[in-house]
C-alpha cells in the first residue's frame, strides 16, 4: 500500500484525458470558474459554479474601445458589435436604456450639466453587463473606463475585458445616400471644450493603460480605416497566454531539404517533447525485430514505399505511449498526402500545431544535391556550406542516390502534388519561411507553439 501511495499520480491518470481536456477547453473553463469564485466568494461555491456554466459564455467577446475625443471609437465599436453580434455599450446607450434602474439618476446629472460620478457610471455598466444578452453575446464597451477609479470599480465588480484597444483615426464618408440621410450631427463642441476633454484624456489614461497593459493594444491609426479595422479584428481574434496545461502535439510538413529534422530536434531538446521522424521510426522497428518490423522489413530492404496501414499502426503505437501522451511530440515525415492525414485523424491522432515549411526550388537543390557522406565515419558534409576538412576525406565522400538531382525532382514533384490538399486539411496551420538562418526559423516556430490559437468563436466569422 505504501508503494502504491508513492506512485506518480500522472501514471494513474488515463492517457486520453489530457488530450480530451485540451480539445474541449476544460482547463480554461476551470480557470475561468476559479477566477469567478475568487472575485465573488459565494457562500455556496458548487451552486455558483453550476449557475456559471448555465449562464455564462466564456468565449463571448469582452472588449474595451478607448481613445481621445472624436477618434472614431463609435465607428469601431459599432463595426465590432455587428461583426461579432455583440452588445455595444456606450454613454449614449446607457443613458437611453429605460430598463436600467440607475438610468434616471444618471440622466438627472446630465440634464443639470453635472458630471456623472464614477461610482454611478460603474454601477450602471455593471448592471447593463449583467443582462442576459451581454452575458451570452459578449460586449463592446465604448469609451469606458475613462479613468483609473472607474477601472478599479469595474474590476471590483468582476468586469475584466480580454482586449483593450486604443487608437486615433479618421473614417470615410459613406457612399450610400440612404446612410448619409440617417447620419446625426454630433453635439457641437467649442475649441475650448475639446481642449479640456483632450487634457482630461491625456491626464487620466496613462493610469488606465497601466491597469490594462497585459491586454492592451495601441493601434497606429495614421492609415486608411480599412487597415485600422483589419488590425482591430486581428487583435480581438487572439487569445492571451493561459496558465492552463498544454501538451505539444506538433506536425512538420515541408519539401525535402527544408530543415524539418533540425527544427524538430531543436524543439525536442528545449521542451523535452518526443522527436519522431517517420523514416527513422520505420528503421528502428526493423532493427528491433518486432512483429510489425518483420512486416515492414521487405519494403525497407527493397526501397519500396511502406503501406500506409503499417506506418499508421507503428505511429499509433508510438504516439499512444505514456511518454508521448505526457510529454508531447513533434512528428516529421508523415502525413505526406491527404489520405494519410485523414487516417491520422480517424486514429484519434490530432495535432494542435501544424507547420508547413516553404523553401524555393533553387535553395532545395543547393542544400540537397551538394550533400556528401563519409562512408567510414558516417559524417555528413556539404560541398559549399560544410566542406570536408582534408583532401583525404574529400576523396572518399559519397553521394546518396536520393540526393541526385533527378531523384530530388521526383520527390519534389510528389510533395507539391499533395501539399495543397494537406494545407486545406490543416487550415489552422502556420507557414514557415525556411530560407533563412535555422535559429531565426526556430524562434518563429517557438513563438507559434507557446502562444494560444485564435478563439474558435471568432475565427470563422
Amino acid at each position: 500500500m505504501a508503494e502504491a501511495a508513492m506512485e506518480d499520480p500522472a501514471q494513474l491518470w488515463p492517457p486520453p484525458v489530457g488530450t480530451y481536456a485540451e480539445e474541449q477547453g476544460l482547463f480554461q473553463i476551470l480557470q475561468n470558474m476559479l477566477e469567478e469564485l475568487l472575485i465573488h466568494k459565494p457562500d455556496d461555491p458548487i451552486e455558483f459554479m453550476i449557475n456559471h456554466l448555465k449562464q455564462n459564455n466564456d468565449d463571448a467577446p469582452k472588449i474595451c474601445i478607448l481613445g481621445p475625443p472624436a477618434s472614431g471609437k463609435t465607428t469601431v465599436a459599432m463595426w465590432l458589435s455587428k461583426h461579432f453580434d455583440a452588445i455595444r455599450v456606450s454613454q449614449e446607450t446607457l443613458l437611453f436604456n429605460e430598463t436600467l434602474a440607475l438610468t434616471e439618476e444618471a440622466k438627472a446629472h446630465k440634464e443639470k450639466n453635472q458630471k456623472i460620478p464614477n461610482a454611478l457610471w460603474a454601477n450602471l455598466i455593471q448592471e447593463r453587463l449583467s443582462n442576459v444578452d451581454c452575458i451570452k453575446q459578449g460586449w463592446i464597451l465604448e469609451g469606458f473606463p475613462e479613468n483609473q477609479e472607474q477601472a478599479w470599480m469595474l474590476q471590483s465588480f468582476g468586469i475584466f475585458p480580454r482586449h483593450v484597444e486604443v487608437y486615433h483615426t479618421t473614417f470615410d464618408w459613406p457612399s450610400d445616400p440612404l446612410v448619409q440621410e440617417r447620419l446625426v450631427k454630433p453635439e457641437d463642441l467649442s475649441e475650448q471644450e475639446v481642449s479640456k476633454k483632450l487634457l482630461e484624456y491625456h491626464r487620466n489614461f496613462p493610469e488606465v493603460f497601466q491597469i490594462y497593459q497585459k491586454v492592451l493594444k495601441s493601434i497606429n491609426a495614421d492609415q486608411p480605416s480599412v487597415d485600422v479595422l483589419s488590425q482591430v479584428l486581428t487583435y480581438v481574434q487572439t487569445r492571451h497566454r493561459s496558465a492552463a496545461p498544454f501538451t505539444p502535439r506538433i506536425i512538420f510538413c515541408g519539401p525535402p531539404g527544408s530543415g524539418k529534422s533540425l527544427q524538430a530536434a531543436l524543439i525536442a531538446q528545449k521542451y523535452g517533447v518526443v522527436n519522431i521522424c517517420c523514416g527513422q521510426l520505420l528503421k528502428e522497428a526493423v532493427a528491433d525485430n518486432t512483429n510489425l518490423g518483420e512486416l515492414i522489413k521487405p519494403y525497407i530492404d527493397n526501397g519500396w514505399p511502406v503501406p500506409d496501414n503499417l506506418v499508421l499502426e507503428l505511429l499509433t503505437q508510438r504516439l499512444s505511449s505514456l511518454e508521448c501522451l505526457t510529454d508531447g511530440w513533434v512528428l516529421s515525415g508523415f502525413p505526406r498526402d491527404i489520405e494519410q492525414a485523414e487516417k491520422l485523424q480517424k486514429s484519434q491522432i490530432n495535432p494542435n500545431r501544424v507547420f508547413f515549411f516553404n523553401l524555393p526550388y533553387e535553395s532545395i537543390m543547393e542544400r540537397l544535391s551538394q550533400r556528401r557522406t563519409d562512408p567510414i565515419t558516417g559524417q555528413r558534409y556539404h560541398t559549399t556550406f560544410r566542406p570536408a576538412p582534408t583532401p583525404e576525406i574529400q576523396a572518399r565522400l559519397r553521394q546518396n542516390p536520393r540526393d541526385e538531382e533527378e531523384n530530388i525532382e521526383k520527390r519534389l514533384e510528389t510533395y507539391y502534388r499533395n501539399v495543397k490538399d494537406l494545407e486545406d486539411f490543416y487550415e489552422e496551420a502556420f507557414y514557415v519561411n525556411a530560407d533563412q538562418d535555422p535559429y531565426v526559423v526556430f524562434e518563429f516556430i517557438e513563438s507559434c507553439i507557446i502562444k494560444p490559437l485564435p478563439c474558435r468563436k471568432f475565427r470563422h466569422l
